[in-house]
């Protein structure tokens, strides 16, 4: 083994032969060089920058709930535990009182449970996101969770009604004047209490007398529904119909306990407070079936839609619009838009689906831009529904 010099000063041992050190050639060389310069590694690929708005309003959601559907859930969960431990107490305070106006009482406050329960029920499942079988998520379960609070309202009301009438048939009954009137204070003070859990911090945004849960955002500041606090609002106005239903049961029953006489007053009284129950699931009933029925958001129009659409600048025509809900909030639109040759169909899309988000709060929109024909005007696939 010997050394050999090399430019620059540094050294490469080599292992020779015999025939190498006389001078002869032919003999294999085995070299070991350390101090041969590395191969370079190959430059890593910078990311790019891609901007997220290319065909969406928004970037990807966060997981979990927002901070403002955190605090809905948390009045829920509390309002709805008081409604479930002051109903049970109404159903055995009206079984010992033996009236059955606590009863429709506490078959009121079972509605709010299941109203309350479906609220919280699609609260969770609007953290799950879509799948290729749920392409829209799982947003409906807050309408069926709706219906099915409804119907289960509507049968225990008319098994009360049925009993309403058979005590002032025969009149074969009596009534704890006592009983009933502790249990009617008690659902009172329950009342108060969950209205006070459900009391929002702040006064809501309106845009009108309507109240802020169906007023449209034409000319609002360009922001979505607050989809967090509906169901809290919602609920609130069902306790708040309660509380009076639970002032005329108290009512009944102070009558009742200093005159026994007129103990009639107690089927009397759940007749009248089934039919305030019913009545008040009639809005709630009429708003389940246009969602099922895909029919278009009662707050939203589809003349305003249509004209904002064709207020954008380079739109010739529209046709097939189409206008739904998944939600009582959660609005969807779909349509066509002829445009001009010389529009740019980015620029208006961008602005279409930009003016369709602020003024009507909706949630997702699917526009297809194509270029506007004369024979548009003819065609009966293009032509407007009727009215209804």
């Amino acid at each position: 083994m010997e050394p050999v010099s090399t430019t620059g000063g540094s050294e490469t041992t080599r292992l020779v032969g015999p025939r190498d050190r006389g001078g002869a050639g032919g003999g294999l060389r085995l070299k070991s060089l350390f101090t041969e310069a590395p191969e370079p590694l190959p430059e890593e690929p910078k990311p790019m920058e891609i901007s997220f708005h290319h065909c969406h309003r928004e970037p990807l959601p966060q997981p979990g709930l927002t901070p403002e559907r955190m605090q809905a859930q948390r009045q829920l969960c509390t309002a709805c535990a008081v409604c479930c431990v002051f109903m049970a107490g109404e159903v055995v305070g009206g079984y010992l009182a033996h009236s059955l106006a606590i009863m429709t009482d506490a078959a009121h406050l079972l509605a709010d449970v299941g109203s309350m329960m479906g609220s919280l029920f699609s609260l969770w499942l609007s953290t799950r996101p879509a799948t290729r079988t749920m392409t829209f998520g799982w947003h409906r379960s807050e309408t069926l969770g709706a219906l099915a609070s409804v119907v289960s309202l509507w049968m225990v009301t008319g098994i009360l009604l049925y009993l309403a009438f058979i005590r002032l048939l025969h009149s074969d009954y009596h009534i704890e004047g006592g009983a009933m009137l502790l249990t009617a204070s008690i659902a009172v003070c329950a009342n108060l209490l969950m209205a006070f859990v459900l009391h929002q911090a702040g006064p809501p945004h309106s845009h009108g007398s309507r109240g802020p849960e169906y007023a449209p955002l034409e000319e609002g500041s360009g922001e979505p529904l607050p989809l967090g606090n509906t169901s809290v609002r919602a609920a609130f106005v069902h306790v708040l119909g309660d509380l009076l239903q639970s002032l005329g049961v108290l009512i009944a029953s102070i009558l009742i306990y200093f005159k026994p006489q007129y103990k009639a007053a107690d089927p009397i009284s759940t007749f009248l407070f089934s039919i305030c129950a019913l009545g008040s699931t009639a809005p709630t009933l009429r708003d389940v079936l246009r969602v099922l029925m895909e029919g278009t958001p009662r707050s939203v129009g589809f003349e305003p839609v249509r004209d904002t659409l064709l207020s954008v600048p380079g739109v010739r025509a529209t046709h097939e619009l189409h206008l739904w809900s998944l939600t009582f909030t959660h609005y969807v639109a779909s349509a066509h838009l002829a445009i001009d040759s010389t529009a740019d169909p980015e620029a208006v899309l961008a602005e279409a689906t930009s003016r369709l988000h602020s003024r009507f709060g909706f949630s997702s929109c699917t526009l297809q831009v194509e270029q506007y024909q004369p024979e548009m005007a003819q065609c009966l696939r293009c032509q407007e529904p009727p009215q209804a």
